[in-house]
């Protein structure tokens, strides 16, 4: 890019005009010579010599000036431009010139230091990212990989978190007399919402060893939660509670959106509150939240779902909303085992948000009672 110098272009270009000219002056204005050297007085023999010789030394000091005033800081800013170009180590330029060269170096600095700014934010966001990595992939050893089978229920679940770590969360916990089917939502998205997703997916994981039923479980996991995150922070949720032996579903609600259950016979949606309040916004829950019958017979379903889906919105600014998603479920609801009305729930949502981006977690699950 820098084959050449400019110095020794310039160099030659003066020299031959110099050259051309003291040529000019001592062949062709011999009366213009004579009348300067009349004037000083000198000798014949070097008369014809004293005018080309003082074009020549003007031009040697012309060009002193120019070699130190414009070469040499020239020189100096292309030898850092050309080492921050090929890689090399290069480095800032101290000046307090104004003028073009000034104004050079300046925008030489102002762009190392921009470019230096960038590297670092570069660096920076790899870490991040990386970290994000660990944290999305200890979040996906969390999330159940395989649904157990549960006796009288056939279940199928998915979530797709909005960035590399998600705040929805669901599990599904077998016991000897009940299992626990539950899903939260944490408020917002992104790392905060997902440390509180592992917390509670740990309180409940841990409760369900101690306690018989999901108003035990939801109380004293708000109380653990409680002390530890910051006001503004909270989750909903609802569990269900499935006896196997009696076949019989209980539901307590934590805030979370409506409980859909699909009844086989009316080929209808049952819409239900599940109630309570969220997890983490008030101390004590034990006299707001409740353990409640949900009747389910065999051959019904029952969705749970995250408010991602419901608050989606197409290209042309409409949500999916509550209604859409029910009329799917009683479309295609009646023969379908909980895997096949999930992918065409999920079908029909992809059709309908279209190239939108994903702002909001999503987690759906489909619960079938079979016996």
């Amino acid at each position: 890019m820098f084959n050449g110098s400019i110095f020794s272009k310039l160099v030659k270009r003066m020299f031959v005009v110099t050259l051309f000219v003291a040529v000019a002056v001592y062949f062709a204005l011999p009366k213009l010579q004579e009348l300067f050297l009349i004037r000083l007085n000198l000798e014949d023999p070097t008369r014809r010599y004293i005018f080309p010789l003082l074009i020549i030394i003007i031009f040697i000091c012309a060009l002193i000036v120019y070699y130190t005033s414009v070469h040499l800081p020239l020189h100096k800013i292309f030898k850092e431009m050309r080492a921050m170009l090929s890689g090399r180590p290069y480095k800032k330029i101290f000046t307090k010139r104004v003028d073009e060269i000034g104004v050079l170096a300046f925008f030489f600095n102002e762009v190392t230091r921009n470019i230096e700014h960038i590297s670092v934010n570069l660096a920076e966001g790899e870490r991040m990212s990386n970290e994000l990595n660990v944290g999305s992939q200890i979040q996906q050893r969390i999330l159940p990989k395989e649904l157990p089978h549960i006796d009288g229920l056939e279940i199928y679940g998915r979530t797709r978190p909005a960035s590399e770590v998600g705040g929805d969360s669901f599990d599904v916990i077998p016991k000897e007399e009940n299992t626990f089917i539950y899903i939260g939502d944490v408020t917002g998205h992104g790392v905060p919402a997902g440390l509180i997703m592992v917390m509670v997916n740990m309180l409940i994981r841990t409760f369900s060893e101690m306690y018989k039923n999901g108003y035990d479980i939801m109380v004293n996991a708000n109380r653990v939660l409680k002390q530890r995150i910051e006001p503004r922070r909270f989750m909903t949720a609802v569990m269900l509670r499935w006896q196997s032996l009696e076949k019989k579903m209980f539901y307590t609600g934590a805030g979370h959106e409506h409980i859909i259950v699909y009844h086989k016979n009316e080929k209808k949606c049952e819409v239900l509150k599940s109630g309570g309040i969220a997890l983490g916004m008030v101390p004590d829950i034990s006299k707001i939240v409740k353990e409640e019958s949900l009747l389910v017979n065999t051959g019904d379903l029952v969705v749970l779902y995250s408010d991602g889906i419901i608050e989606a919105k197409s290209m042309q600014g409409e949500m999916y909303g509550l209604e859409r998603l029910k009329q799917n479920i009683e479309d295609f609801g009646q023969d379908s085992a909980p895997e096949e009305l999930f992918s065409k729930i999920s079908k029909s949502f992809a059709d309908f948000v279209g190239e939108m981006i994903q702002e909001d977690d999503i987690t759906l699950i489909v619960i079938k009672r079979v016996s």
